[in-house]
């Protein structure tokens, strides 16, 4: 797992007018004055806000003309989701796993000497 992307990704996500972004956004394309409707803040506001998201790779932009459309990358979701899941995972494949064999040697070390006494 890419910790640092992961990272990234969820601190694009820790802002609750960004999270109501992908929200819309999961519903097709939109262009960026469709978005600001839905929100009391200024354009550049809004603009600050989508980059975050394009720059952690979870949102796609497209130019038309003079309009921006955005659309949600699904395939970054996917891979967050997943990770999330690998995350929160307690597999043998475990980032802690060395450290819990650890433990867990020195509780039947210990075991073993009470045991012996």
């Amino acid at each position: 797992m890419d910790y640092e992307n992961y990272a990234k990704v969820a601190k694009a996500l820790a802002d609750p007018k960004r999270v109501k972004i992908v929200d819309m956004l999961s519903c097709g394309a939109m262009c960026a004055c469709d978005i600001l409707e839905h929100f009391d803040f200024t354009q550049p506001t809004l603009s600050h806000h989508i980059n975050l998201l394009v720059k952690a790779g979870l949102v796609t932009t497209e130019k038309s003309g003079t309009w921006h459309y955005y659309d949600l990358n699904k395939n970054a979701f996917e891979k967050f989701k997943a990770d999330t899941a690998e995350l929160t995972a307690d597999t043998p494949a475990c980032i802690c796993e060395p450290v819990r064999s650890k433990a867990v040697c020195a509780i039947e070390k210990r075991a073993d000497q009470v045991t012996q006494k």
